[in-house]
């Protein structure tokens, strides 16, 4: 099967492993990426670059035109069996109705990670996107209360496709003595920052005396922290990838995982990501989580800053119970098959309930 993957392609997390997965699935995966559309020349001038950046951040002008055209072509000259979307935030509406025109025959899915009927996005973020999800043959949904409102909004068919973690690079790992100094602590937290009391929750921890690290978007942190007493040290916040992301949850005794208000997530692909890593999870509860996980056994959850802290005591202090949770969750991500290779699967078998017409 031809399956052509169209996305933005700036993280290696989402296009790229959709594409990886396909490809060892024994699929004919092809790149579509639009991130280089925007991209100024080296010898462009500021105005260029301002006008390529704000065709991107709002998608007008003539560099989104030409990206969709450039897609519709693509589809006309490879006839792929689908075309996948990855957060289509880009294209057009007509340019999935001229899809159909010049490969009748391919199928059109689309996904999107982030939440598009989330009140807390500006109107103009998901214009585009929300106007095609009608012309798609099936939506993929990240989240449970997306599936009704994909529905709502015109969807012909939705399911539901979970985030997932990469097992190149979400696995235990022992470190070495240089590695454990940069990353090894009692409690990590990996992921921006929201004003929801995760703040809180991070200063709590250093008052009792826990190693804390904290990595993500300076930009974001460092303003915030500079001006808490307990947190300041820790500026500069800095991201962390690819192999020193799977360090950073390995080193640490428990992660922490706290959900995106702006997104309106009850799970995150962190929740898969450290299990995997052999590290315990504990998170923000909900009881879309706790179906996944069996609480205090496979992951901890915690739905204040006291039933936190008295978890982390807990853990921190009981190495067998802490290492048999770790474990657990470790097999639990495997067996229910949270991993990209099952997700993309799943994909697959979708594609076939169309051709036997279910």
């Amino acid at each position: 099967m031809k399956i052509l993957i169209a996305g933005d392609w700036h993280s290696e997390l989402h296009e790229e492993a959709v594409y990886l997965a396909c490809s060892q699935l024994g699929h004919e995966s092809l790149r579509f990426s639009w991130y280089k559309y925007f991209e100024p020349l080296s010898d462009a001038g500021k105005l260029t670059s301002r006008f390529l950046r704000a065709q991107n951040k709002y998608m007008f002008g003539p560099a989104v035109n030409k990206l969709n055209k450039d897609l519709v072509n693509e589809v006309a000259r490879e006839q792929p069996d689908l075309v996948f979307v990855y957060r289509g935030s880009h294209i057009y509406p007509d340019t999935l109705r001229r899809i159909r025109q010049v490969a009748p025959d391919t199928m059109l899915f689309g996904y999107n990670n982030d939440d598009p009927f989330s009140p807390y996005y500006p109107r103009w973020k998901w214009r585009h996107f929300l106007a095609g999800v009608p012309e798609y043959d099936l939506m993929l949904a990240y989240r449970f209360h997306n599936l009704g409102e994909y529905m709502a909004v015109g969807a012909k068919r939705v399911e539901l496709l979970r985030s997932w973690f990469i097992p190149d690079r979400n696995h235990p790992v022992e470190l070495s003595d240089d590695e454990r100094k940069k990353f090894g602590c009692d409690v990590v937290f990996v992921g921006h920052y929201e004003n929801d009391g995760r703040l809180e929750c991070l200063e709590e921890i250093v008052r009792h005396g826990w190693k804390l690290r904290i990595f993500g978007p300076g930009y974001e942190w460092d303003p915030v922290i500079r001006e808490s007493k307990l947190l300041s040290q820790f500026v500069p916040v800095n991201l962390v990838w690819g192999e020193n992301y799977n360090k950073a949850l390995c080193g640490a005794k428990v992660a922490l995982c706290f959900f995106s208000k702006l997104n309106r997530d009850t799970y995150t692909r962190r929740c898969f990501e450290i299990p995997a890593s052999g590290t315990v999870l504990m998170s923000e509860f909900s009881n879309d989580l706790a179906g996944l996980f069996e609480a205090d056994k496979e992951a901890v959850f915690f739905d204040d800053t006291d039933a936190l802290l008295g978890k982390l005591e807990f853990l921190l202090n009981n190495d067998e119970k802490r290492e048999g949770v770790a474990a657990s969750g470790t097999q639990r991500v495997w067996d229910d098959g949270h991993d990209i290779i099952s997700r993309m699967s799943d994909v697959i078998g979708w594609i076939g309930d169309r051709e036997r017409g279910v």
